[in-house]
């Protein structure tokens, strides 16, 4: 197991998403609605943990999803959360290696969470990253700073209320490989695990209040797209949108959606937009005999977190 080394490679944008075999069928769900707009982009699979064959396999077969190209960086990833915090301090600490992004081909980069659609040509956000070196586009910080961070973040240098007014969701971002280092990853992991108490994991979170303390505090030229001249429409499941054929309205913002993130629901019938989910899953017509129902007992749509 090695840390990630510098490459000088030619630079070209891709996605990164991160799963295994048990949130398949969201992943075809998300590559559907990303392929109908966009056959192009490549789409990088980052393994949640061992049980991934199924998912690559499938995922490369019909989107042409390819493998993380160095499995070491993970295990890396895995190592340097258990040494500074330890085997049991986070539920999920496998979510951590979403962050293999940052070490992936040079160039810039999306990452998305499996429980997300999209609605349009979502690599285009990318184009803010001419301006800015990291990008979001989520209302989260309009919540407060729970479930990501505690009132004790205000003794951390460089955290004012402006700054944690900044805080942002973990499933939908965008930013450019060689702005963190391994040298960069490991410290800022030493700086959190001394002071836990900065943290608000409540609710289980894992990685979210540590990619903002990540984020806020190295990488200053950000920008969340909410903020942009006009404004953005939301995008969490929870909020109330009108549909048109297959695709979401904000009426607040009277814009169409850019995206749907069903953060903090499991994917099953009865939850918020469940019909519209299936259709971006069924799309283009995913083998029946191959497909797994939400209704069985074996298998329940689950958030990679609720594994």
């Amino acid at each position: 197991m090695n840390k990630p080394k510098e490459q000088d490679q030619d630079h070209q944008d891709q996605i990164y998403i991160l799963g295994n075999d048990r949130v398949l069928d969201q992943a075809i769900a998300l590559l559907n609605s990303i392929r109908l707009y966009d056959p192009e982009t490549p789409v990088v699979l980052i393994p949640y943990n061992d049980k991934y064959k199924e998912a690559a396999a499938v995922l490369g077969d019909r989107f042409g999803v390819t493998l993380f190209p160095d499995l070491t960086i993970l295990e890396w990833l895995d190592a340097t959360i258990e040494e500074m915090f330890g085997s049991d301090f986070f539920a999920r600490p496998q979510q951590f290696r979403k962050q293999a992004a940052w070490f992936g081909k040079p160039g810039r980069f999306l990452y998305i969470d499996t429980d997300i659609v999209v609605f349009e040509r979502i690599i285009a956000v990318l184009e803010y990253l001419q301006t800015y070196d990291f990008i979001c586009c989520d209302y989260q910080h309009r919540g407060g700073i729970q479930n990501v961070f505690t009132p004790a973040i205000l003794e951390a240098p460089g955290f004012s209320e402006s700054v944690l007014a900044e805080i942002f969701n973990c499933g939908f971002w965008g930013s450019k490989t060689g702005l963190i280092s391994a040298s960069d990853w490991e410290a800022i992991l030493a700086e959190c695990a001394a002071r836990p108490d900065y943290f608000d994991f409540s609710q289980k979170t894992s990685d979210q209040p540590i990619i903002n303390y990540l984020v806020l505090k190295q990488i200053p030229n950000r920008f969340n797209l909410v903020h942009r001249p006009g404004g953005a429409p939301g995008s969490w499941a929870g909020s109330k949108f009108r549909q048109r054929d297959w695709r979401l309205f904000d009426p607040n913002m009277n814009q169409p959606l850019q995206y749907l993130h069903w953060a903090g629901f499991r994917l099953q019938p009865g939850c918020p937009y469940w019909a519209l989910w299936q259709h971006y899953r069924d799309l283009n017509d995913w083998n029946e005999s191959k497909r797994r129902s939400p209704r069985s007992p074996k298998f329940r749509f689950r958030l990679p977190w609720q594994s």
